[in-house]
């Protein structure tokens, strides 16, 4: 019997000391420490506690796996109002002609008709118009100069002007976060936020796992609103999720069906890679195939999954729709349960933390693929 509290959002609330917020990142990326999830059937008192250079010694020749390569944008711009106060745009989602969904502080100064101006060191001034209140967000949309149609296009204006969007809870900031807040297969832009889980790999594992037979897919999921938006639904059956732009490609699902054939696992790097991988099996019809295009997946415990059977994934906000979906592997009690002793142990939490292995084995078995 599914347990009802498993439905409640409030079942997924957790107390996490401040101290244990990350700030910075550790150096080498692979420094981080990782939390060894035990098997399903093994009692927690297994846990092992390792580092993610470690995690090769999990993974195995014919093993594939699944990384997100979207990259972050310099996404956050700081304005001048045309009455002389400061404002504070997110950058967050095309909306054609130009035009961009903006998250903006204080939002209530921002009206209709204004305009505002960007500026910058040794850059000339750049107006912006509001063209609209976006009523299911609360944000902006932003009317930007002409050719700033698509996330490639604008990433020159954003890499002039803006700053790297760091989660409002890392308060220091500094030079580094431009290359250590992407992973270093970071490729596609258009990201508010990075995957995090992938800031751990770095060149020397990489090459590690290429070296081991490890085989290694790209999927773009562009990280967006959800993550800004805490998950307000306590009846967990209602909810929705904001969507994501997602592409999975032939390339991804011949890896994935050359994997099986092999006798490999489909392993997952981060939520995202999770959940573009199931977003295409489900519009798929439970098959994965190439998807390019919106996910709005929700994932959470019951739920069965078409591709993934392993996940590396960093240590989430409570409440969050990330934690739905990392207790779908494993069972939200437990997840619970080791998040507590991650939290006696030390560990670092969200986005510059450590990390959490699920390999295969800690799956539940009635969410494990079929087959």
């Amino acid at each position: 019997m599914p347990d009802s509290r498993d439905l409640q959002l409030g079942s997924y609330d957790y107390v996490l000391p401040e101290e244990r917020i990350a700030q910075s990142p550790v150096e080498p990326r692979h420094a981080a420490r990782l939390l060894m999830v035990p098997p399903a059937d093994a009692p927690l008192e297994q846990v092992r506690h390792q580092q993610v250079w470690d995690w090769q010694q999990e993974l195995r020749a014919g093993d594939l796996l699944v990384v997100n390569d979207t990259r972050v944008l310099r996404a956050r711009l700081r304005v001048r109002r045309s009455g002389g106060g400061q404002a504070e745009l997110l950058v967050l989602e095309p909306r054609g002609e130009g035009q961009w969904l903006c998250l903006a502080r204080p939002a209530k100064k921002l009206r209709p008709g204004d305009q505002v101006w960007l500026e910058g060191l040794e850059q000339e001034s750049v107006a912006l118009q509001v063209v609209a209140v976006d009523q299911a967000t609360g944000g902006r949309v932003m009317q930007f100069p002409s050719g700033c149609d698509d996330a490639v296009a604008i990433e020159g204006l954003l890499q002039r002007y803006g700053e790297v969007p760091l989660p409002p809870y890392i308060a220091r900031h500094d030079a580094d976060d431009q290359t250590r807040y992407q992973t270093r297969y970071a490729s596609k832009p258009g990201a508010v936020a990075a995957p995090t889980a992938g800031l751990h790999l770095s060149d020397a594992l990489l090459d590690c796992l290429r070296e081991k037979g490890v085989t290694i897919a790209h999927v773009t999921l562009h990280v967006g609103l959800g993550t800004f938006r805490p998950v307000e639904t306590e009846d967990l059956t209602q909810l929705t999720l904001h969507s994501e732009w997602v592409e999975v490609t032939p390339e991804v699902v011949r890896a994935v069906e050359e994997c099986r054939q092999r006798g490999g696992r489909v392993m997952a790097v981060g939520t995202t890679s999770v959940r573009a991988l199931e977003g295409a099996a489900q519009a798929g019809g439970g098959q994965l195939q190439p998807l390019k295009g919106s996910v709005d997946l929700v994932i959470q415990p019951g739920y069965r999954f078409a591709v993934v059977q392993g996940l590396l994934t960093n240590f989430h906000l409570p409440k969050s729709s990330l934690l739905l979906l990392v207790s779908a592997l494993i069972g939200r009690e437990r997840l619970l349960a080791l998040y507590g002793v991650a939290i006696e142990e030390a560990y670092r939490f969200y986005s510059y933390g450590d990390a959490m292995w699920i390999a295969p084995e800690a799956v539940l078995e009635e969410s494990r693929p079929l087959g």
